[in-house]
Formats: C-alpha cells, sequence, structure tokens
C-alpha cells in the first residue's frame, strides 16, 4: 500500500476529543454497523484482540450488520483465520495473510518479554530452542503442556515456565482449533503458522512496516507516532511516518500531539449520534492508542477492570460510560450494567435494546433479563 503525494490543505488545525472520538468510532466500524464480511473486517481492522476465546466474537457482533458467530468460526475451522501472538506480544485473531507477514514486523515486543525471563534460560542455546520447538510441533500439534515437557528433557535445570515463553516468542505458533470455535473449546495446543496453513509467508501478499502504519491510520487514526508504537508494541517509528508525511495530513489534538491521518479517510461531524455498543472485555478501540482518552474519560481510566479482572465495556455516546458482564440462571441469560454514571431514561432504554439484541444473537439463551445494578466494587 503506496502513500500518495498530497498536498497538506488547511485541515482544521486542532482537533477536539470529540472530534477523534467520532472519527475513530466510525473506522473501527462501532458508529453504526458494517455490511462487511467478517473476514473483511478482520483485514480492515489488522486483527482481533484476543486473549480470552470470546472477545473476538463480541467485537464483530458490535461493528458487524447481521454477524452470525458461526461466520468467525468457520473460518477459523478452514484456517482463513488464526489465533497467534502478534502485536504487543499478545493473542490476535488475524487472516491468514497478515498471521504470516505481520508477526516478522512486530516481533520487537516478543524480544523484549523474552529477555524478562533470560534468567530462567541461563544455559538454552535458543537457537536450538526454536528448532527443537519447531520440530516438535509440526511433527503434529502440541498441547502447551506436551511442549514444556518436551522442553525439559533438553534443558531440565531451566524453569518450566521461560521455556514456553520462549518457545512462542521465538517462533510463529498458533492456537489450533477447536481452541476458539464458537460454542466448543479446547486446551491451548500449538504447531508453527506455516504447518497449520500449509504454506510459507512469501505465499501471501507483501507487506511492510509503511503499509502496516497506512493499515492502522485507516482502523484508528488520526494517531500520533506514540499510538502507532503503543498499538505495536514497536519503538522509534517516527522515521516512517516522516517518510510517509508528504502523503498524509496532519492534525493537533487539545494538548497539542501532532496527529496523522490518511487524506480520504472519515472524520464525522463531532456531533453525529453513536449508538450505545456492547464491546467485550478486551477490544481494539479500548487498547489502540497510547492517549485514549478519545474513548476514556479520564474520570474512568482504568475503572473497566480490577486487578487481573477485566470486565465488558458499554459505549454510550461514544464514551466508555457503563461495564457489563452476563451470567445464567438455568435457561435465562442475565446481563447486568453497571453505570459510572447515572444514565438518562433514553440512554436507559437504549442500553436496555442494545443488550437484548447481543442477547438473542450471543447466547443460546431460551429468555434474557437486562439489569442495572452493581457488580463492582471500585472502593475496596
Amino acid at each position: 500500500m503506496a502513500a500518495k503525494t498530497h498536498r497538506n490543505a488547511e485541515p482544521p488545525a486542532v482537533l477536539s476529543t470529540r472530534a477523534l472520538n467520532r472519527a475513530t468510532l466510525d473506522r473501527q466500524l462501532l458508529l453504526r454497523r458494517s455490511p462487511m464480511s467478517a473476514r473483511n473486517a478482520i483485514t480492515h481492522l489488522v486483527g482481533l484482540q484476543a486473549q480470552n476465546t470470546k472477545p473476538p466474537y463480541f467485537q464483530l457482533y458490535a461493528r458487524l450488520a447481521d454477524f452470525d458467530p458461526e461466520e468467525l468460526s468457520a473460518l477459523m475451522e478452514s484456517r482463513e483465520a488464526v489465533r497467534i501472538v502478534s502485536l504487543r506480544s499478545t493473542l490476535h485473531t488475524h487472516t491468514a495473510d497478515d498471521a504470516l507477514t505481520l508477526g516478522p514486523l512486530v516481533r520487537a515486543p516478543r524480544d523484549r518479554e523474552l529477555k524478562t525471563f533470560r534468567r530462567g534460560l541461563e544455559g538454552v542455546d535458543l537457537d536450538r530452542l526454536a528448532a527443537v520447538t519447531e520440530e516438535f510441533v509440526e511433527e503434529r500439534p502440541r498441547p502447551l503442556g506436551e511442549l514444556r515437557e518436551e522442553l525439559l528433557t533438553h534443558w531440565p535445570d531451566a524453569d518450566p515456565l521461560a521455556l514456553s515463553v520462549a518457545a512462542r516468542c521465538l517462533r510463529p505458533l498458533v492456537q489450533v482449533t477447536p481452541r476458539g470455535l464458537w460454542g466448543r473449546s479446547g486446551q491451548v495446543t500449538l504447531t508453527t503458522v506455516e504447518q497449520w496453513l500449509g504454506r510459507s509467508a512469501g505465499s501471501a501478499p507483501a507487506l511492510t512496516l509503511d503499509d502496516t502504519v497506512l493499515r492502522y491510520l485507516g482502523a484508528f487514526g488520526p494517531a500520533s507516532v506514540m499510538d502507532f508504537q503503543s498499538w505495536a508494541g514497536l519503538t522509534r517509528t517516527k522515521e516512517v511516518f516522516e517518510r510517509l508525511r508528504p502523503g498524509l495530513l496532519t492534525f493537533r489534538d487539545e494538548r497539542g500531539v501532532e496527529l496523522f491521518d490518511l487524506p480520504d479517510a472519515p472524520r464525522p461531524d463531532p456531533e453525529t449520534p453513536a449508538p450505545p455498543r456492547f464491546l467485550p472485555e478486551f477490544d481494539n478501540v479500548l487498547l489502540g492508542h497510547a492517549d485514549r482518552t478519545r474513548v476514556i474519560p479520564e474520570v474512568n481510566k482504568g475503572r473497566n477492570g480490577k486487578g487481573n479482572q477485566t470486565y465488558g465495556s458499554v459505549l454510550v455516546d461514544g464514551f466508555l460510560d457503563a461495564l457489563w458482564r452476563v451470567d445464567r440462571e438455568g435457561g435465562t441469560a442475565i446481563l447486568t450494567v453497571q453505570p459510572l454514571r447515572r444514565p438518562s431514561r433514553a440512554e436507559r432504554t437504549e442500553i436496555t435494546e442494545e443488550a437484548a439484541r447481543m442477547l438473542t444473537v450471543m447466547t443460546d439463551a431460551t429468555d434474557h433479563d437486562v439489569r442495572f445494578g452493581t457488580f463492582l466494587d471500585f472502593e475496596d
């Protein structure tokens, strides 16, 4: 994807937080649901957060018209989409092409993670560890426990966790199905991405760091250099933006930070209505920027979770304004919404209607119950 030379016209010098919110929601398919396919949405969004197995499905439900969870599940089964460690050294669901080509571009976070486990890897030849891992998991997909035990036979004095981390940092490993399929489960079982897909990175369209920046702006922009680096887990990418600058527009946010954007990307009127959206505990739009105030108000920073537990987020008027979770009582799915401020009567109605629609599609419950209440005490 090559940037065109474009004369910087006279755009607004400053984009307000609300203007950034509406632009980002539009690119993230959250301002209105898109008719695009699940595969095209995953490509457009440059992957989906996938630390847990269900969030990718809820991310697509929030973004796509008439989404059926089986559509993503079918992509996983046909190996057109995979679960793999990539951006920020975290699990993502990517298309097969992106899984092959994006990984090498964002290897730096995996290298940093590997260094944090170096004490547990004393005496371990990392090149040999990579080779042993590759041979073992390509013979057949291996449960994580089996891989760890195999590595311990070669390095019995090493830390077991460090060996496991090193294996996935050194080789691009996918979590094979049935792990990640809708309505099914399976333990973490690994093989190399090339083995699982039956092809090499050279078979996918070439992807450069410049291409990745442009795709990021298309899905998350307008954005700063630091925003991109936070999303990708990279450092020292300012020269990439400088190389691309002639083909981009530039703005400033209300704090004076320079923002870059694609010339033809949508930047809606800040007063464009934004309907309520239920996002899973991990979602692209919540993690895609260094400065997240365009979606998470300062007053609610850090309030979509507590300790190691993260909850679903509800966007109201485009901003994080409530939390949610679903419990089951027999055949009834009970969705509890915990507002972070008192919603208006109209907002409560819109939230309730959106919650009921989601429960209909995203659960197999015969009955649904939407409640407003408290399940997380921030005072503890």
